[in-house]
């Protein structure tokens, strides 16, 4: 199955908030046309009127994909309407947060192909990752179109079991907001240190934004650039034995994400 499936067949979208609109602009991007996509969502944006989708007019008769976007605590509306779709070659593919795939299959049966996937808020500006894990029902050609779809808004990695989804949360889906707070506090250290505050901010920004593209183009491992940009007894080194002591960054990222990895477990728990 490829993005001419639903060239073919159409697509559905169910929610279409701030990530449903950023996968949406990618495929339209990629050439998808709007004409073969239906989006329900009870709040249509100016945007996407204006995308030229069909917007809460039902459903196509057999849609290759049903990409389900809405937030967790709206699932138990949502998943009704879509009972009645047909489900053989239909993959139904999740980014809802939290929500274990044996509770879509305990609503839409468990002859349904799902897939359940985990993106980030990058993906608003093409740079996110998602990691995706498919049941039982899912075949290789449906793993492969999932890939294709959630690869307009960054990168694609697959799980090899859904008990792995609650360390992805806690690493890449709630990483974004750690990277924010560790800008906010390297900016408020250079004022700290006697610079305007939006000099400080824009240093921050940078500076973290650069050393996240020069991670991923590079071939080598992180911690050999950081070796890179240490000089012996030089101001990097002076602020890493600060940054790398025994009761600071390692111990208190490895408690943080354990944190969210548990919550993520309770969530998915009930």
């Amino acid at each position: 199955m490829t993005l001419e499936t639903i060239n073919a067949r159409g697509m559905v979208l169910l929610g279409c908030g701030k990530m449903g609109s950023a996968m949406l602009a990618g495929w339209l991007a990629r050439g998808v046309p709007a004409g073969s996509i239906w989006v329900q969502d009870p709040y249509p944006s100016e945007w996407l009127i204006g995308t030229g989708v069909y917007i809460n007019e039902g459903f196509p008769e057999a849609p290759a994909v049903v990409l389900i976007a809405v937030k967790p605590q709206m699932m138990g509306e949502a998943l009704p309407a879509l009972a009645a779709l047909p489900k053989e070659g239909v993959v139904f593919l999740s980014v809802a947060a939290g929500v274990p795939i044996a509770a879509y299959e305990a609503a839409l049966g468990n002859n349904a192909s799902i897939v359940r996937a985990m993106p980030n808020t990058p993906a608003a500006v093409a740079k996110g990752i998602t990691a995706i894990i498919g049941n039982g029902n899912s075949s290789s050609a449906e793993l492969d179109l999932a890939e294709a779809l959630l690869s307009a808004v960054g990168q694609v990695v697959r799980l090899e079991s859904e008990s792995q989804m609650d360390a992805v949360t806690g690493v890449s889906g709630s990483g974004p907001a750690y990277v924010f707070y560790m800008i906010d506090a390297l900016a408020a250290a250079g004022v700290a240190q006697g610079l305007p505050a939006d000099l400080s901010m824009q240093l921050a920004k940078a500076t973290v934004a650069g050393a996240g593209v020069l991670a991923q183009a590079a071939e080598e491992a992180p911690e050999q650039l950081r070796i890179n940009v240490t000089s012996p007894n030089g101001t990097t080194q002076a602020g890493l034995e600060v940054l790398m002591g025994s009761q600071a960054l390692m111990p208190l990222m490895a408690a943080t994400v354990k944190a969210a990895t548990d919550r993520s477990k309770e969530l998915g728990n009930g």
